[in-house]
């Protein structure tokens, strides 16, 4: 994402500043075409949802960015949401590649 002004960078996630909202995008999305931009589910905010297969072919979409309202939604708490994101990476990634 080149506009806006990065604000906050984790191993997994960045956060921008494009007024009017702070932009939480997964880094682990990186190339993931945007299939579409809608309200997410689990945060109630829009984001950019792309599309991934699994072994058995079955698509599921995910989220690749999602834009807090600034009214709404401070820094602080869009960077808890961000960490916790984080947390469920480094989980993943303990479990399966223990030694790295």
């Amino acid at each position: 994402m080149q506009q806006g002004n990065l604000v906050k960078k984790g191993q997994f996630y960045f956060i921008y500043d494009i007024s009017p909202n702070l932009v939480l995008e997964d880094k682990t999305k990186r190339g993931l075409e945007v299939r579409e931009h809608a309200l997410d589910d689990k945060y109630g905010v829009e984001a950019d949802q792309g599309m991934i297969h699994d072994m058995d072919g079955i698509g599921h979409k995910v989220g690749i960015r999602w834009y807090f309202p600034q009214p709404k939604y401070t820094l602080e708490q869009v960077v808890k949401i961000a960490e916790e994101m984080e947390s469920r990476y480094k989980a993943i990634r303990e479990m399966t590649c223990p030694d790295d």
